[in-house]
């Protein structure tokens, strides 16, 4: 028996040597033509252009194998386009390169859980990571991640391409940290938008009963009471449409891990919890997080050391969040994560939502979902409403920004080799392809393709936005966060008990506050890198609460008169270069 195994297992392991030679026999640029006039079409250069970047990764991949590299292991959450990475792109690589690339696709609470065990283990899991830019705060202060910026001047350089052309990735401000450095390269971008029926907004008969009953036009909601309003009319005035029944809101609430992305992604800033700023509010950012004037040391979350996640704009956000959840969306909501939740508008039951990630763009717009019978969709995108806190020169949103990052403990040969794989995946030589699968853009280039203004009518108002200064005000989790995998968990473990009802919405801001300090107390204790935590002393929360600046005190009116603008009036103002 056991000569049988061992038979087998030297079988195995000689199909498997064979299919890596053979991987390695076909790799060049026979491979690379084949690849680039079929699948890596449209694309913003020439074939030719493509072909001599291709040339460029098949002779450096040539130099890792020569050191005995062959295969790399890459992780990515389960979005669209990783997928495309990793049943395509993947396999592409493998052919033009010989290097074989085994991509993970796992839930993202999971990748940020591998991650901080590498850190804390100081023994990377995978060569390469596409993880969110909200680590950069992280990363900056461990000093376990490789900066991108001396990477490529110094250890990277021969494996670096010359056509990667950085000035053209629209989120490396967000993947920069406080000593300028570049820490990790973007994949893909999405943005929280507002998304709405456009066809339903349009209605006469629905626009003269909205401004009977609420005195104001029925349009794109400018602020949080206008939402609400919206939010009310379909779900007990309009009821249904078409025979169906209809609601003014969708959300989720389940007491999972996605439901701290639900507050983390910018949910109190949108309310107006934060001071202005871009791309993130200083000294208070968007998680409540007070720093000090230097941007360096995080000083503390709750009112009583100056920061504002307990502040009077956090607890009217969290409210807002659990009373339109349980009063204006389908009753199931309430038990859903965000992956099930994410389909329900494009399933056509739903008016709008205000807290809509465009990374659902690619699937909403397959065949049986929310269409005309020409394919283009019912729905339209446009900048989510904002809470009564809010200022002009805040941050509007949240954008998503999963970034290839790499950890200085991986061997530096297979280090490079994922770093090669990861400049593959966003070249100028398949991004556009990408960009049209998956629609989460990281190159201008791509946005402003031949493509995409032939095709712009097609996505909702998707290219608009991004060919907008808007986007810039669509912003990622910043570097006030001295440790986001610790820190985020304690935000979907405490808004939970503001859900079910176990405490009030004060209270529980309360708690996560002050567990938000104890983290931060430990980390100053345990001592970081650089910019460890530096925490005030309590005191009267009365001494930092101010109409000057976050933490802001409480409005003696929260809600004031609804306002809509008409959806082609912010199209113009996209198109011309303004973000409202």
């Amino acid at each position: 028996m056991q000569q049988r195994r061992r038979i087998v297992a030297l079988a195995v392991a000689g199909i498997v040597a064979g299919a890596f030679a053979n991987h390695a026999a076909l790799a060049g640029m026979p491979e690379a033509q084949k690849w680039v006039d079929s699948e890596f079409q449209p694309s913003t250069l020439s074939k030719q252009q493509q072909m001599d970047e291709m040339k460029w990764f098949v002779d450096t991949a040539a130099k890792l194998k020569s050191q005995g590299v062959k295969e790399i292991h890459v992780v990515s959450e389960t979005i669209d386009t990783h997928m495309y990475e990793s049943k395509t792109l993947a396999k592409a690589f493998t052919e033009i390169t010989g290097i074989q690339v085994k991509h993970d696709i796992i839930q993202e609470g999971d990748v940020v859980e591998k991650l901080q065990t590498s850190m804390q283990s100081g023994q990377s899991i995978y060569d390469g990571w596409i993880s969110d830019s909200d680590l950069i705060g992280t990363h900056y202060r461990y000093g376990v991640i490789v900066p991108l910026s001396d990477y490529m001047a110094g250890e990277g350089k021969p494996y670096t391409n010359p056509g990667l052309d950085l000035k053209d990735f629209i989120g490396t401000s967000f993947t920069t940290a406080p000593d300028k450095k570049l820490y990790q390269l973007p994949d893909q971008q999405f943005a929280n938008l507002y998304w709405f029926r456009a066809d339903w907004f349009a209605r006469k008969d629905l626009q003269d009963k909205f401004k009977a009953k609420y005195g104001y036009e029925l349009g794109v909601p400018v602020n949080w009471s206008a939402y609400e309003d919206i939010a009310d009319f379909f779900t007990n005035e309009v009821k249904t449409i078409d025979g169906e029944k209809v609601y003014g809101h969708m959300d989720y609430g389940k007491k999972d891990p996605s439901l701290g992305w639900r507050f983390t992604d910018a949910w109190l800033s949108m309310a107006g919890e934060a001071d202005k700023g871009i791309p993130n509010g200083m000294p208070v950012d968007e998680w409540g997080i007070r720093v000090t004037p230097d941007g360096c040391h995080p000083v503390g979350a709750s009112v009583s050391r100056g920061g504002g996640t307990n502040s009077p704009a956090a607890v009217f956000a969290t409210t807002k969040y659990i009373d339109w959840l349980k009063k204006y969306a389908p009753p199931e909501a309430s038990g859903m994560t965000f992956s099930e939740a994410g389909p329900v508008p494009a399933q056509g039951k739903i008016a709008q939502q205000i807290f809509w990630y465009s990374a659902f763009t690619a699937s909403m717009l397959k065949p049986g979902n929310v269409t005309n019978a020409d394919g283009t969709p019912k729905w339209r995108m446009a900048p989510s409403p904002h809470g009564p806190y809010w200022k002009d020169g805040m941050q509007n949103g949240y954008q998503d920004v999963g970034s290839w990052t790499f950890f200085k403990s991986t061997p530096p040969n297979q280090r490079a080799a994922a770093w090669l794989y990861a400049q593959f995946v966003t070249s100028k030589s398949v991004s556009l392809k990408k960009s049209i699968t998956g629609l989460t853009f990281i190159r201008d280039s791509d946005i402003h393709s031949d493509y995409f203004t032939k095709n712009a009518d097609k996505y909702g108002g998707l290219i608009e936005f991004y060919r907008s200064p808007a986007r810039v005000a669509w912003t990622p989790t910043g570097n006030n966060v001295p440790d986001y995998p610790k820190m985020a968990q304690l935000w979907w473990k405490n808004v939970a008990t503001a859900v079910a009802g176990e405490k009030t919405p004060q209270a529980a801001m309360d708690n996560l506050a002050k567990e938000m300090d104890q983290v931060m107390s430990r980390l100053q204790r345990a001592g970081m890198k650089v910019c460890a935590p530096q925490l005030n002393a309590e005191s009267d929360p009365s001494k930092w609460l101010s109409d000057q600046h976050a933490p802001w005190k409480k409005l003696a009116n929260e809600k004031p008169k609804g306002e809509t603008v008409k959806y082609e009036q912010l199209l113009s103002a996209w198109k011309a270069g303004k973000v409202r």
